[in-house]
């Protein structure tokens, strides 16, 4: 049985392009991570879907995923 993971992700950037920054929250049972970065120079989007490859990197094994992103760019491009 697959491990159920929950992310939470966003990203922003002050200016577009400009200093951004991303974070996203994995959830697993009683179990949390966070996790976040950033870079100058950067983009919105470029934040948002940064959020979201991290948290996917950031699992251990195969899991079932419920990802939550306020982003439409991440969410038409995942659909």
């Amino acid at each position: 049985m697959k491990p159920e993971i929950t992310i939470y992700t966003d990203g922003a950037c002050r200016g577009n392009p400009g200093d951004g920054g991303w974070g996203a929250l994995l959830i697993s049972g009683t179990n949390e991570k966070s996790i976040c970065g950033g870079e100058k120079n950067t983009t919105n989007n470029r934040m948002e879907i940064s959020a979201v490859i991290f948290a996917l990197k950031a699992l251990k094994q195969r899991s079932s995923v419920e990802l939550w992103t306020d982003s439409q760019y991440v969410q038409k491009g995942v659909t």
